[in-house]
């Protein structure tokens, strides 16, 4: 398959740039990447011992009740984005913070698990003349969202091994850092797009540029 995108790599929505089949395929491929790693989160907790039978905030697969607001806001503002943390009870753990950590790495996994089915659906559609537009934003934006969770930030997976190895449990500094930690994060998303990836972007985009290129080859 031709690995040329169709579009900006990662996606951006830039309001007068976007055709509205873009923008369309765009907001489909955030619902899917969200509820991908919320529920990929929520499945590995589960395995790992944080049993939670009836709880409705996970393995429902509903991702209206995945969306956090800033994630959602930053998707829209900056081409990435969050879903909802899900509620981990670490004591239920044998080891607390290996399978927290785990637990988190769960979503970017499943995120790029997706990214494989959608470039797999992209090219059967290809070869039979169809337009692969969604599933390539699909593919693009799970990619997106696996490879910037490396960002040291929390919610991002990064995010929590940095608390775990370098933040004293339930310290003001953690409770501080994971308060701020999704605010943070959209600035520098913000300042990034504002500098036109100068930041974040010239680091991490060739990653998934790289990544979305093999996926459709």
């Amino acid at each position: 398959m031709d690995a040329r995108p169709l579009f900006s790599i990662p996606f951006v929505l830039r309001p007068g740039e976007v055709g509205l089949d873009d923008g369309v395929a765009f907001c489909v491929a955030v619902l899917v990447a969200i509820l991908v790693n919320a529920e990929g989160q929520a499945f590995a907790a589960t395995l790992l011992g944080d049993k939670r039978p009836g709880a409705k905030d996970r393995l429902h697969f509903n991702v209206f009740l995945h969306l956090d607001i800033v994630g959602t806001l930053s998707f829209l503002a900056t081409g990435m984005g969050w879903s909802k943390t899900i509620a981990v009870d670490v004591t239920k753990f044998k080891y607390p913070n290996l399978y927290l950590v785990l637990t988190r790495a769960a979503g970017p996994c499943a995120n790029f698990l997706m990214a494989n089915i959608a470039g797999s659906l992209a090219w059967l559609l290809k070869s039979m003349s169809l337009d692969p537009r969604v599933f390539l934003m699909v593919l693009a934006v799970n990619v997106t969202v696996a490879i910037y969770n490396l960002v040291p930030l929390m919610p991002m997976a990064a995010g929590t091994l940095a608390s775990v190895l370098l933040i004293p449990k339930d310290s003001r500094l953690d409770q501080t850092y994971r308060q701020a930690g999704p605010y943070l994060l959209m600035g520098l998303l913000l300042l990034d797009r504002i500098s036109d990836g100068d930041i974040l972007g010239k680091f991490l985009a060739p990653l998934v540029r790289d990544l979305f290129t093999l996926l459709t080859t």
